[in-house]
């Protein structure tokens, strides 16, 4: 029986592309939401699931981040990159000159925002779910509208094409992570991701915690922050680094930040995306 893997749906999303480089023989089930595939992994419906974390254009996806922080039962187990190729699209015979909306993904929207500027400056945009769902608003609007979405969609749902590449930049790429219980064991090319937090704030903190990387030469490929949402101006750190958990020099540094930080959570160890690997 083949593997259960859930996606942020419907059929036709970035995310479903991204699964399939990642489980090309497993079953894929689609999820309405991010946090509803977390769900699916945590309650044993799902082997893992996949999920968007991060744009090169417009940087992490917070829901993703936050489920991460919050949920217990879940890890980062892989990680999978792919090029982002943004569709406009219409119903059949909706000419562009005519849209009164655009739908697509919030993540969508910015990515195209210079292009949404130019050609469409005083038309509504809507937020969807996912980029295929923003097909389907599209279909059930009232008014004359237009969806960003992948290519794929345009096989699936029937739509005409007003434009395609319409991102803002061509080297734009979505970073998708698989969700599990447990990560992955070393493979010698990985990451892990941590998040921690403090509950004094002192000066230092940050300094001294990310030290603790440094003095191992160990690089950090990524930090940022998060709001507690307990407190103004409280935040949770989040970084990743090169190496695995298990790795000596790693595993070294996670404790020595563990003695500083109040809230500490390794995320998850996984191996380094590479493109032959898809």
């Amino acid at each position: 029986m083949p593997d259960q893997i859930g996606y942020l749906g419907p059929a036709g999303t970035y995310t479903e592309q991204a699964a399939l480089l990642y489980a090309p023989d497993a079953e894929l089930r689609p999820y309405p939401t991010i946090s509803a595939v977390g769900a699916a992994v945590v309650a044993d419906e799902l082997e893992s699931g996949v999920v968007p974390i991060e744009n090169s254009l417009e940087g992490s996806v917070t829901f993703t981040l936050d489920l991460l922080i919050a949920e217990s039962g879940l890890s980062i187990c892989n990680e999978v990159v792919i090029p982002i190729d943004h569709y406009l699209v219409a119903p059949p015979g909706v000419s562009a000159d005519t849209v009164e909306v655009i739908y697509s993904h919030p993540q969508a929207l910015a990515q195209c925002r210079a292009y949404l500027g130019e050609h469409f400056p005083t038309v509504t945009r809507e937020a969807s779910l996912s980029t295929v769902a923003a097909v389907i608003d599209m279909q059930a609007s009232r008014v004359p509208a237009a969806a960003i979405c992948p290519q794929r969609a345009t096989e699936i749902y029937d739509v005409q094409v007003i434009a395609q590449s319409i991102q803002d930049n061509s080297a734009n790429q979505t970073r998708f992570v698989a969700l599990a219980h447990d990560d992955h064991p070393p493979t010698g090319h990985d990451r892990t991701s941590i998040s921690f937090a403090f509950a004094i704030d002192r000066p230092g903190n940050l300094y001294h915690a990310i030290g603790e990387f440094s003095e191992r030469n160990i690089n950090l490929v990524k930090i940022e922050s998060r709001p507690t949402k307990q407190e103004l101006g409280r935040y949770i750190f989040l970084i990743d680094c090169e190496g695995h958990r298990e790795e000596p020099a790693v595993a070294a540094a996670l404790h020595g930040l563990r003695e500083y930080a109040d809230v500490f959570k390794i995320l998850g160890s996984y191996p380094c995306w590479e493109p032959s690997a898809g």
